[in-house]
Parts: C-alpha cells; sequence; structure tokens
C-alpha cells in the first residue's frame, strides 16, 4: 500500500492506482461491512488533509452511520438533511468548499471545514453515502470529485 504522498504520479494516476488496489483488497469478497470498512480504511491511508472518511447506510428512510475512520460520528441523519442527507436524496454527489455555508449542515466534528460526499447506488437502488471531511476549506478538487466517484463506481461492484 502507499499513501499519496509516496506516489508520484498525477492525481488521476494515483486515483487509478487506488482503485487497483481497491478491487485486489476486494476480490471475491461480497459481504457490504467488511467491503465498506477495507475502502474507508484505504482511503484514510491514501487522502491527505482529511480528519474523517466513512459511510452511511440507506435503513429505514434515512442514513445510518457505517463503517468509517475518524473520531466518533453522528449516528443517524435524516433524508434531505445536511450534505450527507441532500446527496442521498439527490442522488448527486456534493462538494462543498466551506460547510458552515452550507444550509441545514449536520456538524458532527467541529474541526471539519469541507467535505465531500459521494452516492453509493446499486441497480437503481440507494445503498447509501462515502462522506469525506477536512480541516482545510476548499480541499477537494475536481480531480478529487472524479477519482472518488470512480472509487465509488469501483466499490459497487463488490458490494
Amino acid at each position: 500500500m502507499f499513501t499519496k504522498m509516496e506516489y508520484q504520479g498525477t492525481t488521476n494516476e494515483q486515483y487509478d492506482l487506488l482503485i487497483k488496489q481497491l478491487n485486489a483488497l476486494l476480490d471475491g469478497e461480497k459481504d457490504l461491512i467488511a467491503n465498506l470498512s477495507n475502502a474507508s480504511s484505504l482511503l484514510n491511508q491514501f487522502l491527505v488533509n482529511i480528519n474523517w472518511v466513512g459511510f452511511y447506510l440507506f435503513k429505514e428512510g434515512g442514513l445510518v452511520l457505517g463503517p468509517f475512520q475518524g473520531l466518533p460520528a453522528c449516528i443517524r441523519i435524516p433524508m434531505g438533511k445536511g450534505v450527507c442527507g441532500t446527496s442521498a436524496l439527490n442522488r448527486k454527489t456534493i462538494v462543498v468548499e466551506d460547510v458552515h455555508l452550507f444550509p441545514g449542515h449536520i456538524a458532527c466534528d467541529a474541526a471539519s471545514n469541507s467535505e465531500i460526499v459521494i452516492p453509493l447506488i446499486k441497480n437503481d437502488e440507494l445503498i447509501g453515502v462515502l462522506d469525506i471531511d477536512s480541516p482545510i476549506k476548499n480541499r477537494f478538487t475536481n480531480e478529487d470529485k472524479e477519482g472518488l466517484e470512480k472509487f465509488v463506481q469501483a466499490l459497487q461492484y463488490h458490494i
């Protein structure tokens, strides 16, 4: 395994290598919790300047905390509330440069300043969302958005 700082390729090449590692790590395993646990761990090792990475799973009409890396987090998020609930409801990636300016932001970690949330959808069914927070404002670039969306597409094959 490598961390982003150890590999000197372009951002796109780094994400391509990360996805290859994800596929190798999850090959043959279909357990949702095991695969999401390893995916969050892999992202935590790869991404720099983040303070939380993990999943919220769609259950009982809302989002429930799933596997993650970081400080304890909010357990339940209603659909349409905060960045995660909005992303899940609209089934679209949301990149927030400054979470303090996002209407209805749910502050689980006061150190978070920016966020990206990508929905996990398989067979047109919402599985949940990938949520990544950073203590740095404007942390997530368009290259990160594209790379993380490709990561989630690869992950959806294994869940």
